[in-house]
């Protein structure tokens, strides 16, 4: 996931840390005493969800969205030939068959997949869906004008790198296969083991060919899920949905689609949608919000009413906070000296500036600790709590700084509790500790941004942070620490511009596999490996913790969004 906000705009570790609200059927390891708000709690058909959010569901095409798992609002809407696993925590991290009969049929090397779609499939006006209107839908995603999706697709597939979408070229993907209207085979450049996870975006939507409208589907793309847009203002800053009629659950295991209409509106401070969270006056008693936590001031808050406590969901999303190195850049080519501040790395002053240890829990490994991600446990510079300032000192002193250093820490302006002045600042005190002066140099977003990731401009030192677009490693490692993937004219994320064969070809030999499990375990001896080489120092892993209406039930928080699953929410 290409540097995503902590809010996760693309979203998905521990699975005993899931949620306790009202109706929920699971609960934090702090809650296990607590209780819902009373009443039935069992969930029932009917009433209008209410969706409060900051930022708007704009491009609401399902070529132009880039999601995890298909996305939260988006999937209420958008039925893919994947899904994730619609349940609390670990369970909830595995991909499962949405509009397939299965999550695919692997060639003997994973360079040919197969996908049989279920019988009686129906569009928004009763018409049939077929596997062509999904070979049209994925073409389409490749059209300039519908830009913003995953880009896996124009990579993995034959033929398809520089293709252009049905505007320009009608003889379409030659890649794509739809022997029958049930029946549609992908040909993959390379083996891909995962192609499952990919399955999940929003690109593998069906599109009937007769209804698209190019750039306005957006205002009304036809649903293939269990609602349809029936308003779509200010480009998603609010959208109203209703019951797909022809929807039928007898289809659909995964989405539970209690309420009769779903009313996202957007476009407001996070302070205010917190505060209406937390009355639950009106139409609020039965709202949520897909993009907003609860910030260290509010959670206090919270944390000290049991009722509003009880309300609270908490999740884990595949997201780690950490320190990229530069190695082209002095002093930092010296492994000495990356491994040095590595052990002088305060882990629990950092967790403070994120939040406090609700917000953040503290990372030695690269990867999440989540299982599907291959999570293996391992502290290669172990400094404890607060840094191991004597050991840094004696690798400096190897290194030829026995006098100290002086360097100098990127980071952004933005208060995001990431990579924002508090994260800056914290590291700082504690190098200062092991000789170590840190100059802070912080930039506006965007120019953050920019110079982070351009070859030419990238610091020897700077916080960056990266998420999963599926709970695997595969996603997370690759993009940093592929060489192959290295941008040197234009958005560039292999932050320590490592280029090792061996690690490059542990890369290609993992996606062969399509045992997921055994996949899983050899990313995480590959993120051992790399994290010998010191290029990166975790520092955290975000937790996110977000209030529900007081009249809200079915609250389910998978590892795979760490957000709760508005599919499944009831407000009766």
């Amino acid at each position: 996931m290409r540097q995503p906000s902590v809010i996760a705009r693309r979203v998905a570790a521990v699975s005993v840390s899931l949620v306790l609200a009202a109706g929920a059927a699971a609960c934090g390891p702090d809650d296990n005493d607590a209780k819902g708000s009373g009443g039935d709690a069992t969930p029932h058909k009917g009433g209008t969800l209410t969706v409060l959010n900051s930022n708007p569901q704009q491009d609401f095409d399902p070529a132009r969205l880039y999601t995890s798992g298909g996305g939260n609002v988006p999937s209420l809407v958008f039925r893919t030939l994947t899904t994730r696993n619609r349940e609390n925590g670990e369970a909830g991290a595995e991909v499962v068959p949405d509009l397939a009969t299965d999550t695919g049929r692997p060639s003997k090397d994973a360079t040919v997949w197969t996908y049989t779609l279920k019988k009686g499939l129906k569009y928004e006006d009763g018409t049939a869906i077929t596997s062509a209107d999904i070979k049209y839908g994925i073409e389409r995603s490749f059209a300039p004008e519908l830009s913003g999706g995953a880009p896996y697709l124009r990579d993995w597939l034959v033929g398809a790198a520089d293709y252009q979408g049905p505007y320009k070229d009608q003889g379409g993907l030659d890649a794509i296969e739809t022997p029958d209207e049930r029946t549609i085979v992908f040909h993959l450049n390379k083996p891909e083991g995962e192609f499952p996870y990919l399955a999940t975006q929003t690109q593998f939507t069906p599109v009937p060919k007769a209804k698209d409208t190019g750039t306005k589907y957006e205002e009304h793309p036809v649903s293939s899920g269990p609602y349809k847009v029936v308003r779509n203002e200010n480009d998603g800053e609010h959208l109203v949905l209703e019951r797909n009629t022809y929807w039928s659950a007898s289809t659909d295991a995964e989405r539970r689609a209690y309420p009769d209409k779903v009313d996202v509106r957007s476009g407001l401070d996070s302070s205010v949608i917190n505060q209406r969270l937390s009355a639950s006056q009106g139409a609020d008693s039965t709202a949520v919000t897909t993009d907003t936590n609860l910030g260290p001031a509010e959670l206090a808050k919270v944390t000290g009413d049991k009722e509003l406590a009880a309300r609270v969901g908490t999740g884990h999303f595949g997201y780690t906070n950490y320190i990229a190195f530069n190695p082209t850049v002095k002093p930092f080519d010296d492994i000495k000296v990356r491994q040095a501040i590595s052990y002088a790395i305060d882990r629990s002053s950092v967790v403070n500036a994120a939040g406090g240890s609700s917000l953040a829990e503290p990372a030695t490994t690269f990867l999440p600790d989540q299982k599907s991600f291959g999570y293996e446990p391992y502290d290669l510079f172990p400094a404890g709590d607060a840094g191991d300032a004597a050991k840094a000192k004696e690798l400096l002193k190897e290194a030829g700084h026995a006098n100290g250093l002086t360097i100098t820490l990127t980071h952004s302006n933005a208060k995001d509790f990431e990579t924002s002045p508090e994260i800056a600042t914290a590291i700082q005190d504690a190098l200062k500790k092991a000789g170590i002066t840190v100059k802070l140099q912080g930039l506006e977003d965007n120019d953050y941004s920019d110079k982070i990731h351009n070859v030419k401009t990238e610091p020897g030192f700077f916080l960056a942070h990266w998420g999963a677009d599926w709970p695997s490693g595969g996603p997370f490692l690759a993009p940093i620490f592929d060489g192959r993937q290295i941008v040197k004219d234009g958005a560039n994320f292999n932050t320590g511009l490592l280029n090792d064969k061996s690690v490059n070809a542990e890369i290609d030999s993992i996606n062969k596999l399509t045992d997921l499990d055994a996949a899983a375990k050899r990313w995480g001896a590959l993120d051992k490996k790399i994290g010998e080489q010191a290029l990166t120092v975790p520092l955290f892993h975000p937790v996110y913790k977000r209030l529900v209406g007081k009249d809200i039930k079915n609250v389910v928080i998978s590892d795979w969004t760490g957000v709760l699953d508005i599919s499944q929410v009831a407000v009766k």
